[in-house]
C-alpha cells in the first residue's frame, strides 16, 4: 500500500493546529484531505471538518464521505474495542 500524505491523524493537539495542517494540504495542491481519529479524538476530527467547511472554505470544500468503523487495539488479554472515524475532505470543482 502507497503511503498517503494527504492524511491528518487527528489526536492531541488543538483543534486549530490541524484545521491549519488541513489549509496547508489544500494550499500545497492536494484535491483532497483525509482526516483519520479514534475514541476521543473523532469530536474533534468532526470540528475540524466543520471549521474548513463552513468558515475557511466556504462553497469551495465538502465532505464527500465519512466512514466509521471499530478497530481492536491492545494484546491479550487487554484487548478493547475502539471507534474510528475517516472523514474526506474534497475540493468543489
Amino acid at each position: 500500500m502507497s503511503e498517503q500524505t494527504n492524511v491528518i491523524f487527528i489526536g492531541r493537539k488543538s483543534v486549530m493546529n490541524y484545521v491549519l495542517a488541513v489549509l496547508l494540504q489544500f494550499d500545497a495542491g492536494a484535491d483532497e484531505v483525509i482526516l483519520r481519529a479514534r475514541g476521543k479524538a473523532i469530536s474533534k476530527a468532526v470540528d475540524v471538518a466543520e471549521i474548513v467547511k463552513r468558515r475557511l472554505y466556504q462553497d469551495k470544500v465538502e465532505v464527500s464521505s465519512c466512514k466509521i468503523d471499530t478497530e481492536e487495539v491492545g494484546e491479550e488479554p487487554n484487548v478493547r474495542k475502539v471507534s474510528t472515524i475517516e472523514i474526506i475532505l474534497k475540493k468543489k470543482e
